[in-house]
């Protein structure tokens, strides 16, 4: 019975060692599997770090962009604000001397239906026409000093 027991022992033990070697071959495939992983790991981090080095100087560039672009636009603004005010101006003037205008126009108009009194048979005129026409004979009214009357 010892010798069949030292043979039953023997055995399981060659059965474990077996299966020692076997596990063994298995780590040993996946230990280079995970080297080889680490050695691709390794240029993608070495590639990530070039690409991010790259990108923070687009960024870089794009921020120094952006301030010329801001400073150009900046002053475009205030050349625009200026010319809206003198345009703003100019507007107003220009209402003003359409208000005088028109009084004038309107002091001018009863020469003008007498006129028109005058002529029966003439077709009453319109009222841009009249204008018109009160505009003339106030440019035909100058001074001596060629300015209009």
């Amino acid at each position: 019975m010892s010798h069949s027991l030292g043979i039953v022992i023997e055995s399981l033990v060659a059965a474990l060692l077996m299966l020692t070697i076997g596990y063994c071959m298995l780590l040993n495939t996946r230990l280079k599997r995970l080297k080889a992983d680490e050695q691709s790991l390794k240029a993608t981090i070495g590639e990530l770090i070039t690409v991010t080095e790259i990108a923070e100087r687009a960024i870089g560039g794009l921020k120094h962009t952006v301030r010329d672009v801001n400073e150009n636009l900046g002053n475009q603004i205030a050349s625009a604000t200026a010319l809206a005010d003198h345009l703003k101006k100019q507007l107003a003037e220009g209402d003003n001397v359409l208000r005088r205008l028109s009084r004038i126009a309107i002091a001018a108009r009863p020469l003008a239906d007498a006129d028109a009194s005058a002529d029966a048979g003439a077709p009453p005129m319109s009222a841009a026409k009249a204008n018109a026409a009160a505009a003339q004979k106030f440019a035909d009214r100058r001074r001596p000093d060629g300015i209009a009357a």
